[in-house]
């Protein structure tokens, strides 16, 4: 009895686990040496993670669909590319990192105001805010810097370029404006306000400055030819472009200085505010606009 269960063994069962190794012949006329499959398994487990395809490393393939270059090292690809193995186990990067930089795209590039809006999204301040920054300025006096922002010259001919196509009856006095030249007393017995601000006499009429052309021919500093909405309080135009620019600057839109000079840049971040806003693209402070960032 005692010799009963090596009766009952059969050679296919002795055999059973050598079929399990994958690296190991099945036992024939032509197996290999012993020496030789020893050797032959020892360089399997030497040879590099990405060949034997285990679970959780990359291949050329998988780099190839996530986008990533192939790995090359010689080392396991999971290592090199932290984001790959993300992806496998059903991860999603973080917004923060997958986000775009400002400067990766040519329109960016080309326009400061664009590539700062990009970044900033445009998240307007909350009316608190706009009454802080309203209240910095509530003393401000624009200097003149004609190094800096240069002035213009008055042109009896010229008009806003584009302003035939702005509707609207916010629009008005942009389609119908053209420089006018007179004397102090001409602007005197016409408007009851003329000021000298930042370099140049303005004179208001109806929520809007403009530039008093001849009114003083020591005092004519405009960056701007053109009317500069204010609203019916007949604020200073200097102070309201101050308040502009600085909350451009907030939201992202304008680098540059607060000066109270609607120069250049000023009037690219009012471009570029506009147009994210659904707004006509003045590139001036007009009445929708001044509205829109709450300062109206």
């Amino acid at each position: 009895m005692a010799q009963q269960p090596e009766e009952q063994q059969t050679p296919k069962e002795k055999r059973a686990p050598e079929k399990t190794h994958a690296a190991e012949a099945k036992p024939g006329a032509n197996a290999p040496k012993p020496e030789a499959t020893a050797a032959k398994q020892r360089g399997a487990r030497n040879a590099p993670a990405a060949s034997r395809g285990e679970k959780g490393e990359a291949t050329p393939k998988s780099a190839a669909s996530t986008g990533t270059e192939p790995n090359v090292s010689g080392q396991p690809a999971a290592s090199a590319t932290p984001g790959a193995k993300q992806r496998r186990q059903g991860m999603r990067t973080p917004a923060a990192n997958t986000k775009a930089s400002p400067s990766a795209t040519p329109a960016t590039a080309a326009s400061p105001a664009r590539q700062a809006n990009t970044a900033a999204a445009a998240k307007k301040p909350e009316p608190q805010q706009v009454q802080q920054i309203k209240a910095q300025h509530t003393n401000f006096h624009a200097q003149p810097k004609p190094q800096q922002v240069p002035a213009v010259t008055f042109n009896q001919s010229y008009r806003i370029q584009g302003s035939e196509q702005w509707q609207g009856p916010q629009y008005e006095v942009f389609r119908s404006y053209h420089p006018e030249r007179h004397d102090e007393g001409w602007y005197r017995s016409h408007y009851s306000r003329v000021e000298l601000i930042g370099g140049g006499y303005y004179y208001w009429n109806s929520g809007y400055w403009y530039p008093a052309w001849g009114y003083s021919p020591s005092a004519e500093y405009y960056v701007y030819d053109g009317p500069i909405y204010v609203g019916h309080r007949a604020e200073p135009p200097d102070q309201v472009i101050a308040d502009v620019q600085a909350e451009l600057q907030q939201m992202g839109y304008y680098k540059g200085e607060v000066d109270g000079l609607l120069g250049p840049l000023t009037r690219e971040a009012l471009t570029a505010y506009q147009a994210d806003q659904g707004l006509i693209t003045t590139a001036a402070i007009d009445q929708p606009t001044l509205d829109s960032l709450g300062m109206g």
